[in-house]
């Protein structure tokens, strides 16, 4: 699996990481499941899962959201109802100024035909108005999960802000970034002994899709499979 692939629906992602190219990248790379985890935004998602189910792979639908304190967490749903759910719960916290194309990048969504249907015009390389606390648990009330995203980085991580992670923090993994040097993150953050790091590739360009590399266990093979065996990790 790689759970964090940008589309070109992310300002910073490459126009060529429309659904369908991303779907195909994940199927030559053997990929069982991905998620499409854009910036503050889910508007490519149900394209992506109606091309994945031609080849038997799981989307998980999924967003990047920034917080409050401007740390990346990586949410994941088990369905489209739900991550919409969520996200106008986000969309409630704050008032997103309007994108800059000739900026920041153009915001595509796309048709399950990879053709271009629209463009999101609300800028979502910014922060929201939910916190790290709240984004857990307002995942959790959708029955999503939601998790630090590569905390080995130097910004927009919570190691970075906070030195730890959240209080109470409910799971027993982070994500952690492809080329993360591990033994240098134990060596200055001992605590992270204690989880599970999980690469992901936070992919905006096609070549950085994950081979075979990571891996998990569930009982059923589906999003919400998929979420419930996260859930345990740690917890056996």
């Amino acid at each position: 699996m790689d759970l964090h692939i940008h589309s070109a629906l992310s300002p910073c992602g490459d126009d060529f990481m429309t659904p369908g190219n991303i779907v195909g990248m994940a199927v030559v790379n053997e990929l069982d499941a991905i998620a499409i985890t854009d910036h503050n935004s889910s508007e490519n998602i149900p394209a992506a899962m109606a091309i994945a189910e031609e080849y038997g792979m799981i989307v998980l639908p999924g967003m990047e959201l920034e917080t409050l304190e401007e740390i990346h967490v990586v949410c994941l749903f088990p369905d489209v109802e739900s991550i919409v759910q969520f996200q106008t719960a986000v969309l409630a916290s704050y008032e997103p100024g309007e994108n800059r194309p000739d900026i920041f990048g153009c915001q595509q969504i796309f048709n399950s035909n990879d053709q271009i249907v629209g463009e999101c015009t609300r800028m979502l390389l910014a922060p929201t108005g939910v916190s790290i606390d709240d984004a857990i648990l307002l995942a959790d009330r959708f029955g999503g999960i939601a998790y630090p995203a590569h905390v080995d980085r130097d910004s927009y991580s919570v190691l970075t802000s906070f030195g730890a992670l959240p209080y109470a923090y409910p799971h027993g993994f982070v994500e952690i970034s492809m080329d993360c040097d591990r033994e240098a993150l134990l060596k200055q953050y001992p605590f992270l002994e204690d989880y599970r790091l999980i690469p992901a590739s936070d992919a905006h360009y096609l070549e950085k899709i994950q081979e075979r590399r990571t891996f998990i266990q569930v009982e059923e093979r589906s999003p919400r499979g998929i979420i419930a065996a996260l859930k345990k990790l740690g917890k056996e």
